[in-house]
């Protein structure tokens, strides 16, 4: 029997409609002709999706006893019986109850899959396992129900649904995910911009990390699919020289040229050979690159154009940027070797681009310097001279030059002794010294044709060559292996360099750490994974690449930081000598992880006392401002309750207008606290529209008593319309004129001008009270900050924080500036519309004395 196929919709954040998404599938299966029932949905009370499961056959729900409340679940033996050909599971990450077969009900869904039932389901990106202390630390909430990723990335079928977060907050507001009453507490809680834009992020990335996957699995399955230009990815090969800035500068250009094109530096340290790189122009151009918008890379490898093209094959680079010298027989910045090597190597799918540039000259030692300290040719050169040089000598020798004398000899023998030491190293050194030792007492040395010695001299010429020529030999290869030290550890002071800027410039994340550990050790997949104790089980607290391992015995390679903490890595086996740099990674990992937490508990921290500073304001104001509205409101309603006056009808009129004047004092203040609550959650969206000034200014000064003497308008026939929201824009003015109106000196009137200031129209309100200083300008348009004691004692301090919110929403600016002699000016900054005014409208403009 074959297995069910699974089909999972991954929702970014609550309420973006997977279960929706999962309905709307079923009912185009349904009309296909695919016999489709619903396992399980549950709807939430969302009559769009309890609409959607109308039409679709439903398998009768499992009903459980648990403290005397009845539950529904799945009823698995039901859905095994009716054998459909697609069942609809909701909430794969859902537990199940107890009485129920499997305590997961992702358990439940491989069990239809084994029974040949192909299964859809919907999971939210918040419920994976791997993902739960990252969400934890953006909503503070622990996801209780997970599901492994295993089970998801096993899926046959991942799709995304998303939502943009305006968007998700413009459903909830409405109330299409929660009851009204449940609103605004999720709008200030797990609803929050900055929450949903980390979920999607979270979201995105970790699908389209399923996507490479799924990508590096199809082009290894098929050999022959070579590099796709589905995006422009320029790579450019740096040697650490000053042309590499040019290079930079040129791949950006590419990258430009195309859609969305990115430029990725690379650095190849030798471990085999010094290296003409210094850590200061790398430094440089890491930092130009960054700029540019790029991303710098840097790897160790014995083989420069090997590493060059296995990079760009494991990013899917489209092109390649090397240099070119202008210096005779020094073709390429990078070295002959290089270029040519990449050019002859690179595939019909990747392109190679060779940059002139005259300050590679500069750089024209670095191939020679470069080279790997004994080549195979090399190596294979030193045996043959140290082998038959010896037996060449010999025969030149007896041939040609009989009479050489024996000391000639000698030194000639140790000349191809010191030549294969330098070409080979000391082990054929060691092997012409004994072959010529030998040659030497038996053809050369009295009594001939044996290895007797008869003459004492003779003996000492002889062991002096073989002395010599051990000596030097081991002088050459003691100063090999010195240069192979330096060049290794010169290659992982570059690489400590590299990872001591990036951590300490407070630019990496600990997945770019990660992601940089992967490529600078050739690895499949890095990993970090601690533990709470030595009982615990590991958590994986960041990954990058395929397949990363969850615990310390899964991977190939893996170094402790501590007791509880350790850098996995999978892919190959690392020598002893990397292992020291691995050691740094791991440590800088741990470092950068307990930075994010801390940044995290601070920026929590932040948001508590930011919450309990405005709860203290408000408990304040409600205490204060509140109450005398109340108390004259409390008391004329008792005076007129009252039998014991007989108030006349002019005193009925005052108590009602004092109740009447007390209750809008009321309505006003909670009004700008209601306000000031829909600007915290992000709740206001304005309804753009274009307005005239003219007929917004007056209805937002009927509300103000006493505007009619106090409050004069300046407004020209000849101004633009503006695009703006009106009610909110009436709103913005009235609480505008209302605190200038209030600070005024009483024989003072107010003026509010308006005027046009290229694509804008400014509206000021200029009062001639007593100003304020450029310190505070800024702080008067905090919530609950009022300059001062106001001695109307009116005010909660919210009017110009509200005013100054809804302006911005609206796309205006507002801000305070001095009035000349004295007072303060409020200036509120609208966009016009262009081409449009009153007089083009046929209007006409309310100019008030």
């Amino acid at each position: 029997m074959a297995r069910g196929r699974l089909r999972i919709y991954v929702g970014a954040a609550p309420g973006v409609g997977k279960t929706y998404a999962m309905l709307s599938e079923a009912h185009r299966r349904v009309e296909r002709g695919t016999d489709c029932v619903i396992g399980f949905v549950k709807h939430h009370g969302r009559p769009r999706t309890e609409a959607m499961t109308c039409g679709l056959e439903a398998v009768p729900r499992r009903r459980l006893e648990l403290g005397g409340t009845t539950y529904e679940e799945m009823d698995l033996d039901a859905v095994l019986a009716r054998r459909p050909e697609v069942a609809l599971v909701d909430e794969l990450a859902h537990v199940n109850l107890p009485g129920a077969r499997h305590a997961k009900r992702w358990q439940d869904v491989q069990e239809l899959l084994d029974a040949g039932i192909d299964v859809i389901s919907t999971v939210g990106i918040q419920h994976l396992e791997s993902l739960g202390d990252v969400v934890e630390s953006i909503t503070g909430v622990r996801e209780r129900e997970t599901v492994p990723d295993r089970v998801v990335r096993r899926a046959d079928q991942i799709e995304l649904v998303d939502m943009s977060p305006e968007a998700l907050r413009r459903r909830m507001a409405h109330g299409h995910i929660h009851r009204p009453d449940e609103v605004d507490a999720a709008l200030s809680n797990s609803f929050r911009p900055g929450n949903l834009a980390a979920l999607r992020r979270l979201a995105l990335l970790w699908v389209a990390d399923r996507v490479d996957e799924c990508l590096k699995r199809y082009r290894s399955e098929h050999q022959g699919a070579g590099m796709w230009g589905s995006r422009e990815r320029i790579l450019v090969g740096l040697t650490g020289g000053p042309e590499g800035r040019t290079l930079i500068r040129r791949a950006a250009c590419l990258a430009g040229n195309g859609a969305g094109g990115e430029v990725l530096a690379l650095h190849v340290s030798r471990s085999d050979g010094p290296t003409s790189a210094t850590p200061e122009e790398l430094a440089v151009q890491r930092t130009l690159v960054e700029d540019l918008g790029g991303t710098f890379h840097h790897v160790v490898g014995d083989d420069v154009p090997t590493a060059l093209l296995d990079f760009a094959r494991g990013v899917n680079a489209t092109q390649i940027v090397l240099g070119l010298s202008h210096r005779r027989g020094r073709p390429y910045a990078s070295g002959p070797a290089v270029g040519a090597t990449v050019a002859r190597n690179c595939g019909p799918d990747l392109d190679v681009h060779f940059v002139p540039n005259d300050e590679a000259d500069t750089q024209h030692g670095a191939s020679a310097a470069r080279r790997p300290r004994l080549s195979p040719l090399r190596t294979a050169t030193g045996w043959l001279v140290g082998v038959l040089g010896p037996v060449l000598l010999t025969l030149l020798f007896k041939s040609v030059l009989p009479e050489l004398g024996l000391a000639n000899d000698v030194l000639l023998f140790l000349t191809m002794t010191v030549t294969a030491a330098l070409l080979g190293g000391r082990p054929p050194a060691l092997v012409s010294a004994a072959v010529g030792s030998l040659l030497l007492n038996w053809y050369f040395t009295p009594p001939i044709n044996t290895f007797s010695i008869s003459d004492p001299k003779n003996f000492i010429a002889i062991a002096v060559f073989v002395g010599v020529a051990v000596s030097v030999a081991s002088v050459v290869d003691l100063a090999a292996r010195r240069t192979e030290q330096a060049a290794r550890l010169r290659a992982e002071s570059e690489t400590l360099f590299f990872l001591a800027g990036s951590v300490l410039g407070g630019e990496a994340s600990l997945e770019s750490l990660l992601e940089q550990v992967r490529e600078t050790f050739a690895m499949n997949s890095a990993a970090l994974v601690e533990r709470q104790n030595d009982t615990a089980p590991w958590i994986r607290v960041g990954s990058v690449g395929t397949r990363p391992a969850g615990r310390p015995e899964d991977g190939d390679v893996d170094i402790h930081v501590g007791a509880h903490t350790a850098l996995v890595l999978s892919g190959r086996v690392l020598p002893a000598s990397d292992r020291r740099v691995l050691a740094a990674f791991a440590a800088q990992a741990v470092v950068l992880l307990d930075r994010q937490r801390l940044q995290s508990q601070a920026e929590r921290a932040s948001e508590l006392a930011e919450g309990n500073r405005i709860r203290t304001a408000l408990l304040a104001a409600v205490s204060h401002d509140l109450r005398t509205p109340l108390a004259g409101i409390k008391a004329s309603v008792s005076s007129l309750r009252s039998d014991d006056v007989e108030w006349t009808e002019h005193d009925r009129a005052e108590l009602l207008a004092a109740i009447e004047e007390g209750a809008d004092r009321l309505t006003h203040l909670v009004g700008n606290l209601l306000d000031m609550s829909r600007l915290q959650t992000g709740t206001v969206t304005p309804l753009i529209r274009e307005v005239n000034l003219d007929e917004v200014v007056p209805l937002a000064l009927a509300g103000i008593p006493g505007s009619e003497s106090t409050v004069g308008l300046d407004i020209p026939e000849s101004l633009p319309m503006v695009a703006t929201d009106k009610g909110l824009l009436e709103r913005v003015v009235a609480n505008i004129v209302e605190n200038a109106v209030k600070y005024a000196p009483s024989r003072e009137p107010v003026l509010v001008a308006a005027s046009t200031l290229a694509d804008r129209v400014e509206l000021r309100v200029v009062d001639r009270g007593p100003g304020v200083v450029d310190e505070i300008k800024e702080r008067i348009f905090t919530p609950f900050q009022r300059y001062g004691d106001s001695p109307c004692g009116t005010g909660v301090g919210l009017g110009l924080a509200v005013a100054r919110g809804f302006a911005e929403a609206m796309g205006g600016t507002l801000h305070a500036e001095d009035t000349p002699g004295g007072g303060l000016t409020m200036v509120l900054g609208l966009p016009a519309v262009p081409g449009r005014s009153p007089a083009a409208s046929g209007l006409s403009a309310a100019v008030a004395p």
